[in-house]
């Protein structure tokens, strides 16, 4: 662990993921154990600054944050950003990107869906995309016609396909994506350190006093030499060779034994 992880006495920015850091379950049956709520409380009783650092989207996020008494937020994978609980804004996907992939995807017989807008609901041409993955994450329309380039903006997109069909496609290798569901893939931003560094500008804080907390690969785009990296005992083996401190699992009070180790309360 680098010096840099040895107790801190004054005022920290911590940036915390929610899927697998601190939100256990996935999205059907999800819950946050009392160690971790424990060790949030506490946190702010110290003075510290706390943020969420998600994928999620901001809608599929906020009522997380108002649950865990967020204020603060990086949402979309780094493209959303929700200061003193107001959104500031989102960055939309590269239009020219998606309009080259639902066109392959097309020629190629892979359903698609768009998520347009900062709500719950994600929109596709026919039925096909929601027979294929039949899940709840959230509502599929459907919108005869739907063309990618007759969109304002594009935030992310969904393929209805199974692994290794993202190894074929051509126009993936110019659009940041993951899989996170066995039967669909999701095209979206995933450079948190980008609203990381937003959020730090807006507030004045330095990178130094920074420390996140994740476990997907997803979160190494968070990660930076620049501040401290903590990652879940549960996490991805990848994501803790780059970690300063590898804490236990979610489950196993992984949180609050991270913060006590770290000396944040």
């Amino acid at each position: 662990m680098r010096q840099e992880c040895q107790a801190f006495m004054e005022k920290k920015y911590l940036f915390f993921d929610l899927d697998g850091t601190l939100l256990a379950g996935g999205y059907v049956n999800t819950s946050i154990p009392d160690s971790a709520l424990l060790a949030l409380g506490k946190l702010r009783v110290a003075g510290h600054f706390m943020c969420i650092a998600t994928g999620r989207s901001h809608a599929m996020a906020r009522d997380w944050m108002r649950k865990l008494g967020f204020e603060n937020m990086v949402s979309d994978g780094g493209n959303g950003l929700t200061i003193n609980n107001v959104l500031v804004g989102i960055e939309p996907l590269d239009k020219a990107g998606v309009i080259d992939l639902a066109r392959e995807c097309d020629v190629r017989g892979i359903p698609w869906a768009l998520q347009l807008d900062d709500s719950r609901t994600r929109v596709a041409p026919d039925g096909r995309f929601q027979e294929f993955v039949r899940d709840n994450y959230m509502e599929t329309k459907v919108v005869p016609g739907l063309k990618p380039e007759k969109c304002e903006e594009i935030y992310k997109a969904y393929l209805a396909c199974q692994a290794p069909v993202e190894n074929t496609l051509e126009a993936l290798k110019t659009l940041p994506f993951g899989r996170y569901h066995e039967r669909c893939l999701f095209v979206e931003p995933v450079n948190k350190a980008v609203g990381i560094r937003k959020m730090l500008h807006f507030f004045g804080g330095s990178p130094r006093d920074v420390i996140v907390f994740g476990d997907s690969p997803a979160d190494l785009t968070m990660f930076s030499p620049r501040w401290t990296n903590v990652a879940m005992g549960n996490g991805s083996p990848l994501l803790k060779e780059k970690a300063d401190l590898v804490t236990s699992s979610l489950d196993e009070d992984g949180i609050y034994r991270a913060c006590e180790t770290l000396g944040l309360f």
